[in-house]
């Protein structure tokens, strides 16, 4: 999986060399349902990226088929990597900071977008997902792809009704 190929030391070298420029992003067209603020450095909003779906979606979905403590039997969720979301905005922290609609909050280490394979996932099943069926973003890892993702602290992390990610 690509995600499982690339280092800390190379995500950083990406961001570094160029593949996130400090160029601005396109503007969202449709209601905004993802702030990413921090450590980033292209920004479409101040100092902050903002994105509506058809953005995230332009970034490219992948599918993240997997049991979750919160679905009967194996659910479908679409969404884009984490890693890709961190390396279009250039994040450059350590600390994903997800932030929901209630103001729950919850701390991801970069390293799980570089090692895991985890997604902002928007889709379940293949339908958008909405504020009662946890959207419009939901954090999700591929749980059944590994024993030690099926923990409490994974699960803690993957939070929903995500309406903000802070980079630190």
């Amino acid at each position: 999986m690509y995600a499982l190929a690339l280092t800390k030391a190379t995500f950083i070298a990406l961001c570094l060399t160029g593949v996130a420029t400090a160029t601005e992003l396109p503007q969202p067209t449709g209601q905004i349902i993802l702030t990413i603020s921090g450590d980033i450095e292209r920004r479409n909003a101040g100092e902050a990226a903002v994105f509506d779906r058809m953005m995230l979606e332009s970034l490219g979905y992948v599918d993240v088929v997997t049991t979750t403590p919160w679905h009967d039997g194996k659910t479908t969720f679409s969404g884009v990597p984490l890693l890709q979301l961190l390396e279009y905005v250039g994040a450059s922290g350590e600390t994903i900071v997800a932030v929901a609609l209630n103001d729950y909050e919850v701390e991801i280490p970069v390293s799980d977008a570089i090692e895991t394979g985890v997604i902002a996932a928007t889709k379940m099943n293949g339908n958008d997902m909405s504020v009662k069926e946890k959207g419009p973003i939901f954090i999700i890892y591929p749980y059944d792809s590994s024993d030690a993702l099926q923990s409490q602290t994974y699960y803690t992390r993957s939070a929903w009704q995500v309406a903000e990610l802070m980079i630190r």
